[in-house]
């Protein structure tokens, strides 16, 4: 391909010298139409891809992206837009001639269409609507009137369905015409004279059936479907399950509204497993490229936690110091400090991780509470047995007494079972009560191994030690 040969700015050069050169600029600044591509200007645009074009969008100075977008097709216009972020779809759409903006906006799919809409300010989206196909609008505002993040917000109204007293001749007529506003074609739902999903067939089989076979004969009817105000993680999950690359949405009558797409979970797939992460982290989740959020944007989103971390931690200082006579009399049990913490830290946030991660698989769910916590703290005895072991011995060859190992090998043990049950409990305590699990995640579960870790050190040096308090 074209774009393995040349770099992004370096073809965004050509292609802007060749719409210059052929008078493609002139003929935007004039208003004039188009017309056919030069063949230069056409082979180089053709071996690329959509998402090639996006990049060559963002390479161009702001003149030739306008005269681009004018001069592509407006499938291929619409397809490139989609990578861009919202904020450029629009400001680019704006600047465009009238009919090029009706004929782009026209082809988009339903649910880029909507994402878009969603996201600019309600007087843009206002704007953008009155160049919606009068014949789609009642289907735009259908799908602006679900949650951002339901099943309905994602779907989109491009797929191909079929009547359940069809012949195989009749969909694949039908399909001939319909199939250039299509989004998926592997599947063809079958839908009964209510609307109601009523069974799935492939594209193939219909292809392969005999030409006066009826749709019901051949159709499969246990079909797997998404309720229309479903989560969207729970789409992704299914999706992922049985390896569909689309699912169809139902309403509260089963009948059916929408297919979302697995391109299109993909992204909902990126978006979740970012906003865990930055929460994992300690942060708001924020829906911006790093680079292109600005400095009072990103102060704003991490001083919440740093503040509430920080207070959290002001409660290990004051432990120390309640102990303080315990500290003094044995010197020897600072240098084991920073261990326990870490180590508590650090078990509670390898429990926390993979529950989180099960979780959102639907491998766990809240009524495996119970299971959970024995489970951990079975694996938390284990684990710190072999990690204590290996603290006794790093105690002696320190050359602590064998009460200070015992010490320090008998507090690794618990402050792990502790930290492991903590970490794997508070995300499904979290959920329970309609919190984000991430939330109770690693700079949390640290926080907490901290405080609890050193009251049980320092109780341990009491009891095995015999120093007093």
């Amino acid at each position: 391909m074209i774009d393995q040969l040349l770099q992004t700015p370096e073809l965004a050069r050509r292609i802007n010298d060749l719409l210059t050169f052929y008078g493609m600029a002139h003929a935007y600044r004039s208003g004039l139409e188009p017309g056919p591509l030069p063949p230069e200007l056409d082979d180089v645009l053709s071996e690329l891809q959509p998402y090639d074009i996006a990049l060559v969008l963002e390479a161009l100075p702001e003149p030739s992206r306008l005269v681009l977008l004018y001069v592509l097709e407006p499938q291929a216009a619409a397809e490139a837009l989609g990578y861009l972020e919202h904020d450029q779809q629009y400001r680019l759409l704006d600047h465009l001639p009238e009919r090029t903006i009706r004929a782009i906006v026209a082809v988009m799919p339903s649910d880029a269409l909507v994402d878009l809409l969603g996201a600019i300010h309600p007087n843009q989206a206002q704007e953008i609507l009155k160049r919606v196909p009068l014949e789609d609008v009642a289907q735009v505002k259908e799908l602006l009137s679900y949650p951002e993040h339901s099943a309905g917000g994602l779907m989109t109204f491009n797929y191909l369905s079929a009547r359940t007293e069809w012949t195989a001749a009749q969909v694949i007529d039908h399909f001939r015409k319909v199939a250039q506003n299509v989004e998926n074609v592997n599947y063809v739902y079958v839908v009964d004279k209510a609307g109601r999903l009523a069974g799935v067939v492939s594209l193939r089989d219909i292809i392969l059936a005999a030409p006066g076979v009826k749709v019901a004969e051949i159709m499969y009817a246990k079909v797997i479907s998404i309720h229309v105000d479903a989560d969207q993680e729970e789409a992704a999950r299914l999706l992922s399950q049985y390896d569909f690359s689309a699912i169809p949405v139902v309403n509260h009558n089963n009948q059916m509204v929408g297919i979302i797409t697995v391109d299109d979970i993909i992204d909902v797939v990126e978006e979740e497993a970012t906003e865990d992460i930055q929460l994992i982290g300690g942060t708001e989740p924020f829906d911006k490229p790093y680079m292109q959020a600005g400095i009072r944007e990103l102060f704003g989103k991490r001083i919440g936690w740093l503040l509430v971390l920080f207070l959290a931690e002001s409660l290990t200082g004051s432990i120390m110091r309640s102990y303080e006579s315990v500290l003094s009399q044995m010197i020897a049990l600072t240098f084991f400090i920073p261990l326990l913490i870490d180590t508590g830290g650090n078990s509670g946030s390898q429990a926390s991780t993979l529950v989180i991660r099960a979780m959102a698989l639907g491998e766990v769910t809240p009524k495996d509470y119970f299971t959970i916590i024995w489970r951990e703290i079975r694996l938390g005895l284990l684990l710190g047995a072999v990690m204590g072991l290996v603290a006794y011995g790093r105690a002696l060859f320190m050359g602590g007494s064998m009460s200070l190992g015992l010490t320090v090998a008998f507090t690794i043990i618990m402050v792990v079972v502790v930290s492991t049950t903590a970490g794997a409990t508070l995300p499904m305590i979290g959920k329970r009560i309609g919190l984000d699990p991430a939330v109770f995640s690693a700079p949390l579960i640290t926080t907490i191994a901290d405080g609890v870790g050193l009251l049980i050190y320092f109780r341990m040096a009491q009891l095995i030690i015999g120093i007093g308090g």
